[in-house]
Order: structure tokens, then C-alpha cells, then sequence
């Protein structure tokens, strides 16, 4: 079986790190003199910061790309437009069983749509998820992908749910609840960090406590008015602990721009070994990050979301997460009343790290 998978964004080279590990133990364990499952993987170029894609390639032993096609810095429409007639270029080269796509950014939406108008067959992994705020990049592409998608691997029971509401059920397609592969990769490389980030030490944070802080949605960052009171309350929360702010390229420059001051402790973006560290040192999360909300509950922290909405609402129904929007008081005092829950953590929401190997044999048993 040959698979192609589609990545192109931070987050995509997390799942993929866990696919792509589940695929070795198959191959592996199937000890035949060939690889049961040949794995092609195209690197979109939708990340290009270093720090933001390259060195995860090299700290999670990920497969170096087959291909990349260094497409970025363009909008919406002329990006997956490129990505789009690139992918095809390489699927009709490769003719794989399946095309492989994960989470909801325009390479996800590229990838599926160049394989299904070639007649293969595609699995969406994260399938499901709804934040039903049409104003999101994101929320079309995760629609339009999973539409068109034969597999539709969802992390959680909502995910299902959302797909079975909108009539999925009557569409040729087969829906699985998989589990998280961010929750795979989480409990996998949790060691690793521990042996070989030093970001604590470094940064000086071991003695007190502290907030990590992500930004960087469009919907945040694109409206003046909400970066500034995003910011300003960040601020405020100095003031009670420091906030440790790994700052997205475009997060920082827009922020330039409109000269907004922080109190926060600015870093560059940092690898996943790091930020498995933050996360494990951290008092509070404070984020718009989809991936972040999880990864906080993975580590037991809990988290203040500077969204209207989220995907994951399971997090906010058990108490591990609260949803704080734009507003500076909203967002203070979810954080008070955040810093100071004790939710229960000892819950079994996204696989408890089988999904990657969940995912490989039902790609098998389908093909």
C-alpha cells in the first residue's frame, strides 16, 4: 500500500510525526523483506520559518520530505491554487492508494482536492471538527475537506456527532473515532523533551510560576481592536505571574506595526521539544491555537482560549479550558478563575495515544 501525505503546517508535522512512526512499527513488525506500506510525504512550504518547520523535521525524526513545493507568503486563493496544481503533478507521478491530509489549513484543502479530482482515495484525519463561525479560513476548509474525503478519522464522540447531524451518514464516506494523534505524539516524545530542551533553564523560569501565551488566528490578529485588548490584558496578567510568549511571525510583525507594548517575555517561535517543556512547567495556557487547547489538557494545565469559540468543546464542558473572546476583563478573569481550578485530567478524551496505530489499520482493512 502507498500512501501520500499532505503537511504543510506546524501542527501537520506533529500528527504526521505520530502516522508516520505507527507506519514504521507495522513495517516492521510485518518483517517481509519490502516495506508493507510505502509512505510519500509533501511538504507544502506552507510554514517556511525555520523554527517553524524545518526543525521539526530534524528533532522529531520525522521523514525528510519527499517533495517540497515552498509555496507561502500568498493569499488564500492563489496558495491552495498552487498547492493544488503542484500536488497533482506529484499524485499522478506517484499513484497512491490514498492521499493522507490532516487538520484544516489550505494544504489540508489542496491535498484533498487534487486527489479526489484524480479518483484516489482520501483519508482526513481530525475529521469532524466545527467551530461554526464561517468567518474562519480554517472552518471552510475543514467542511470542504471532509466532504470530499472516503475516510473521516474524528478525534472525539462531538466530532462524530457534528459529521452524523449533517447528513454524513447518507454520503459514500466511512466514519471512524480514531482518537487525537496529538495526544500520540504528546505522551511519545514527553521523554525526549525532558532529556534534551533546556528552554526552562535557559529562559529562567524553574523557581517561579508562569503563563504560556500563543496568538496568531487571523480572526485575533487581523482586528486592531482585538490584538490591542489581547494584549492588554495579557499586561494586566503580568502582573500577577510572568507571560511567556512565543511569538508567530506574523503575530510579531503585525503587533510592530501597530505598536502594541508588551510586558510579556517575548521568544522566537519555538521546536515541539520546547514547547512540550512550557507545557510541562507552565501554570496557565492562555492561547487561540486549536492544537494548544489539547495539548494543555494533555499535560494537565488549564487553559483560558482568546476565542469566541472552539472545536474542542468537550474542554470547556469538563472545566479544563474556558472560552474568554477579546474582552480584557473576560479574558482577567478567566484567568483567576483558571489559575486556581483543579479540573479533572484523568479522562480518557482523545485515544490515550492508540490513534496513529488505529488509523494505519483501517487504511489497510479499507483499501
Amino acid at each position: 500500500m502507498k500512501i501520500v501525505t499532505v503537511i504543510g503546517a506546524r501542527p501537520q508535522f506533529i500528527k504526521a510525526a505520530a502516522v508516520s512512526r505507527a507506519i514504521a512499527e507495522y513495517n516492521a513488525a510485518a518483517q517481509d523483506q519490502y516495506p508493507s506500506i510505502y509512505e510519500v510525504i509533501i511538504h507544502t512550504g506552507q510554514h517556511f520559518d525555520e523554527n517553524m518547520s524545518d526543525i521539526f523535521f530534524d528533532e522529531m525524526q520525522i521523514p525528510r520530505p519527499d517533495y517540497h513545493l515552498e509555496i507561502n507568503s500568498l493569499g488564500h486563493g492563489a496558495m491552495t491554487g498552487r498547492m493544488l496544481e503542484k500536488i497533482e503533478e506529484v499524485l499522478i507521478n506517484e499513484k497512491p492508494d490514498w492521499v493522507l491530509v490532516y487538520g484544516d489549513t489550505n494544504s489540508t484543502l489542496a491535498g484533498a482536492l487534487a486527489a479526489k479530482k484524480l479518483h484516489i482515495k482520501v483519508a482526513h484525519v481530525e475529521a469532524g471538527l466545527r467551530s461554526y463561525n464561517m468567518g474562519m479560513p480554517e472552518e471552510i476548509n475543514r467542511i470542504l475537506t471532509d466532504r470530499i474525503s472516503d475516510l473521516l478519522f474524528c478525534p472525539t464522540d462531538t466530532a462524530v456527532k457534528n459529521l452524523e447531524r449533517e447528513g454524513f451518514g447518507t454520503f459514500p464516506c466511512c466514519i471512524i473515532k480514531s482518537g487525537d494523534v496529538m495526544q500520540d505524539a504528546a505522551l511519545f516524545y514527553r521523554e525526549t523533551a525532558a532529556r534534551k530542551s533546556d528552554i526552562i533553564s535557559r529562559l529562567n523560569l524553574s523557581a517561579k510560576p508562569f503563563a504560556l501565551c500563543t496568538i496568531h488566528r487571523a480572526e485575533n490578529t487581523d482586528v486592531p481592536e482585538r490584538l490591542a485588548t489581547i494584549v492588554n490584558a495579557l499586561n494586566d496578567i503580568t502582573e500577577e505571574m510572568d507571560v511567556i510568549l512565543p511569538i508567530h511571525p506574523r503575530t510579531r510583525k503585525i503587533m510592530e506595526a501597530k505598536m502594541l507594548d508588551t510586558k510579556c517575555i517575548i521568544i522566537d517561535p519555538v521546536g515541539y521539544l520546547d514547547m512540550i517543556q512550557l507545557l510541562e512547567h507552565t501554570r496557565i495556557v492562555l492561547t487561540d491555537s486549536g492544537g494548544l487547547q489539547k495539548e494543555a489538557f494533555f499535560f494537565c494545565k488549564p487553559c483560558v482560549t482568546l476565542r469566541d469559540e472552539t472545536e474542542w468543546v468537550e474542554l470547556v464542558e469538563g472545566g479544563h479550558n474556558t472560552l474568554a473572546g477579546a474582552n480584557k476583563l473576560d479574558i482577567c478573569s478567566a484567568f483567576l478563575k483558571m489559575r486556581s481550578a483543579s479540573p479533572n485530567f484523568d479522562r480518557n478524551l482523545y485515544g490515550a495515544g492508540q490513534a496513529a496505530s488505529r488509523i494505519i489499520n483501517e487504511l489497510f482493512r479499507l483499501q
